[in-house]
């Protein structure tokens, strides 16, 4: 049995490279090595040629030896696979230090005498690759000590769609030499194939469109290695990686060195990237009730813990379980007895009806369950099951079916995890409603964001960028933290084709192309540079912008519009709408995506006459006042006192639009003289196509651009009957809806912070702020908006009819503006009282 199918050595680069790598016709894959680490040589598969000559004594992390990626042999390289990596060792004393780097493909879960001390890597595309640090000596003892790890690869078949990888494999390298000498991967590791698990793909029916996440676990209790992770355990019997596996060429193998050694340029593999986001949060939540048992008899003291639920021998029972709210988590069974016995654990945002309606979320009288599932079968002994990968779910349903032995279930519950966000802002008022529709939108942006944003945690998990906007901006509102933003900024810049545009959504081992998404990536980097003081950060992501706009520039036809565009023109959901595209969108002359394209341009002018080249941002503006002046000129319909949605000339019939008269205020193609009574016909008039949740977010926007902000609560309507209907995180769409859990839906916490509160930059990165208050019906309001230097505290009540008493403070070195109607007062660092 030969190692060398699944050793792999790393060294380091000393210079960046790239390489365009072909992938679809509309794809291409850059390949760069970034700093601190990469890849010397690459396992490629049998019988592959020797491009470059492997280097001599590679090294990596701080000059230590190299470490090896490591699997277990007879591996494919792209099929399921799980399997345990072991490393004993003694220490004849405590160290104060002990790093170590490790990655995996495609995760891993780490274990230090028993103890989980991470998980990862960090989700992302194999040409950043990424690998986290950490120091194990807290967890380390005198004498003997085991690091064990927990990897698996889904497998091209069931891998979810945003999992990129290369090919199965682990690896952990020490810091430095004495770590190294250690506990480096390769020689010495011991290796087993768990062959417990099986990936369990959702039943057909059972799922309700487009599912991308990752497969269900079935798990076999009698095939599984327990106590694996612990000191105690035996592996003798596991397979022991040789010496001298690498870093040659072994057997028919044959391993490419890599640009930075052996200085051919060659780039392939995972190129490895330190994690720059912190670990997730992982916190025990039980699920708080049963709401309905068939077949038995239950009560809830096995969901807390303190109690055990029997099922009786050959006995067939369903329980349904209510956790109350849609969250994520690692699913936990703790079982005994029950051999020959099945546990199918189902988890669903809702149940559904006899015609699949969801109606109040509450309700389980006459409805069902559907949604993805995991499977147990329990040997006897008694176990602790834990799911690969965290659930998202409100309800979870057990079918439980016994042998010939009852089986003992002593727990089940859930480890919530998420991204580590902290609730730093807050909202207050008089009207107590808002504090429902709060929570709710937190509740839902919170389980959107995981090692990225998540359109939806439960169908699809991927990070879109028309979604990942706006839930960027609430991130940074109400967690005050900007680590999760700067990466979907940087994985959407580094997902542009050779065209130019950006992929919608990424990471995505599937490639798919909404081209508007990525006019909403420039945008989304004007957010950031006027939300953080990063200018050299910015000015990374302007060349990605250039050649977005340039994109858009070469389509621009005769009329001066947009002509015929390529690609999924998807703008919103927008009913009467073929896939959420606008007209016009696909055959020409849109004036939607012609006006959506001028936002882009207004803001990426902004962003070069900032940090870039001032004159690009001059000829930017003066492309966006041609595409705006032209759109109004062919598409403004005088009668209606509204932009039609596609040039005049070339439709008989018109149609109108909220989406399109929204940016057409927005890139001030309404003159300011004409933007109330214009957007009092884009909210009152009915005939319009009509904005979803998504889109709202402009709609609001748009309302405030046009002096109309007094009327932002009276707009949240929708929100209050989500509420009503038992939603405890924001829809994708008004009812029916396909998922429960869409955090581009949750814009409002937004709104009342920077809309009704009325904190926004007043110049770029934050440097000034601008309160703006826009009360509407309330008399008191207050809350906080988080700042890169402190928090800016605001609070304000009515005096009479028109006046306010605001207090107001701003972080030290802070200085801005509070505006209300119509007056400025200036604001310094520190607590102020204005009344007007």
């Amino acid at each position: 049995m030969n190692v060398s199918t699944n050793v792999t050595n790393i060294g380091c680069t000393s210079r960046a490279a790239a390489l365009a790598k072909p992938g679809s016709q509309h794809m291409m894959h850059r390949f760069t090595i970034r700093a601190i680490a990469a890849l010397s040589a690459l396992l490629l598969t049998a019988g592959a040629r020797v491009d470059a000559q492997p280097p001599a004594a590679a090294r990596v992390f701080s000059g230590a030896p190299a470490a090896s990626w490591i699997a277990p042999p007879g591996v494919p390289p792209d099929s399921f696979t799980v399997f345990h990596a072991r490393r004993e060792f003694e220490m004849s004393e405590r160290p104060s230090r002990f790093v170590v780097h490790v990655s995996a493909d495609n995760r891993y879960r780490l274990y230090v005498n028993g103890e989980l001390v991470s998980s990862g890597p960090q989700r992302s595309d194999v040409d950043h690759w990424r690998y986290e640090t950490v120091d194990l000596a807290p967890r380390l003892r005198v004498g003997r000590n085991v690091i064990a790890a927990l990897v698996w690869n889904w497998g091209a078949a069931s891998r979810p769609v945003a999992q990129h990888a290369w090919r199965t494999g682990f690896l952990l390298q020490g810091d430095g030499a004495a770590e190294a000498a250690l506990v480096n991967s390769g020689e010495g590791w011991r290796l087993r194939i768990d062959s417990a698990y099986a990936p369990l793909r959702p039943v057909p029916g059972q799922i309700s469109g487009y599912y991308a996440s990752p497969p269900g676990d079935a798990i076999d209790a009698a095939r599984m290695p327990w106590g694996w992770e612990a000191l105690d355990y035996r592996d003798d019997d596991w397979f022991i990686v040789p010496a001298g596996a690498s870093p040659a060429v072994v057997g028919r193998l044959r391993l490419r060195a890599l640009a930075g050694s052996a200085g051919t340029g060659v780039v392939s593999g995972w190129q490895l990237q330190p994690r720059d986001l912190p670990p997730m949060e992982e916190t025990v939540q039980r699920i708080a009730r049963v709401r309905r048992a068939t077949g038995i008899a239950a009560s809830d003291g096995f969901l807390r813990g303190n109690a055990d639920l029997v099922v009786p021998a050959r006995t067939k029972a369903t329980l349904l379980l209510d956790q109350g709210h849609t969250t994520n988590a690692y699913l936990v069974l703790e079982t005994s007895g029950g051999a020959g016995s099945t546990v199918a654990i189902t988890h669903a945002e809702a149940l559904v009806d006899a015609r699949g309606q969801k109606g109040h979320r509450d309700s389980v009288e006459g409805r069902t369950l559907r949604g993805a599932r995991d499977l147990i079968r329990p040997a006897g002994e008694r176990r602790r099951f834990q799911t690969l990968y965290w659930r998202p779910y409100r309800y979870v349903q057990l079918d439980v079916e016994t042998g010939d032995e009852p089986l003992r279930i002593h727990d089940l519950h859930g480890i919530f995890t998420g991204y580590p966000f902290q609730q730093r802002g807050s909202f207050a008022s008089d009207q107590k409603w808002i504090d429902t529709v709060w929570a709710m939108n937190w509740n839902g942006a919170r389980i959107g964001a995981f090692e990225t944003y998540m359109d939806t945690p439960y169908y699809e998990q991927l990070q879109y960028v028309g979604d990942t906007r706006i839930q960027a901006l609430i991130s940074l509102y109400v967690g005050g933290d900007d680590r999760l933003v700067r990466q979907a900024i940087t994985h959407f810049d580094d997902s542009r084709i050779p065209e130019g545009i950006t992929a919608s959504r990424y990471p995505s081992a599937l490639v798919q192309l909404i081209a508007p998404f990525s006019l909403i990536h420039v945008a989304m980097v004007h957010d950031f540079h006027m939300h953080r003081d990063d200018p050299a950060y910015v000015r990374r992501m302007l060349p990605g912008a250039r050649t977005i706009l340039d994109w858009y520039g070469r389509h621009v036809d005769s009329t001066g519009m947009l002509g015929p565009m390529p690609y999924w023109n998807y703008l919103d959901w927008a009913r009467g709408w073929r896939l959420g595209v606008a007209p016009g969108a696909d055959d020409g002359h849109s004036a939607a995506i012609s006006l959506l394209y001028a936002y882009a341009l207004q803001r990426a002018a902004a962003l070069e006459a900032d940090v870039g080249a001032p004159g690009m941002g001059d000829a930017y503006r003066a492309r966006a006042d041609s595409i705006v002046r032209t759109t109004r000129a062919r598409a403004w319909d005088a009668t209606r006192g509204l932009f039609r949605d596609r040039a005049a000339s070339d439709v008989a019939a018109a149609t109108f639009s909220q989406q399109t008269n929204v940016l057409a205020i927005l890139t001030d193609a309404v003159p300011a003289a004409e933007r109330k009574a214009v957007m009092t016909r884009v909210v009152t008039d009915t005939t319009l196509t009509q904005a979803t949740y998504y889109f709202g977010w402009y709609v609001l926007e748009a309302l405030r651009q046009s002096g109309l902000a007094e009327q932002y609560l009276d707009h949240l309507a929708p929100w209050r009957k989500m509420v009503a209907l038992g939603l405890t995180s924001t829809p994708e769409n008004p009812e029916p809806t396909r998922s429960d859990s869409h955090a581009w839906s949750a814009h409002p916490n937004y709104g009342l912070l920077a809309t009704v509160l009325g904190v926004r930059p007043g110049t770029r990165g934050f440097r000034t702020v601008v309160v703006a208050p826009a009360l509407g019906s309330l008399q008191r309001a207050q809350g906080r908006v988080p700042h890169p230097r402190g928090d800016v505290d605001v609070a304000l009540e009515r005096v009479g009819s028109r006046g306010v008493r605001a207090r107001i403070t701003l972080p030290a070195g802070v200085t801005g503006t509070f505006e209300w109607n119509g007056r400025r007062v200036p604001l310094r660092a520190g607590m102020q009282e204005i009344t007007q």
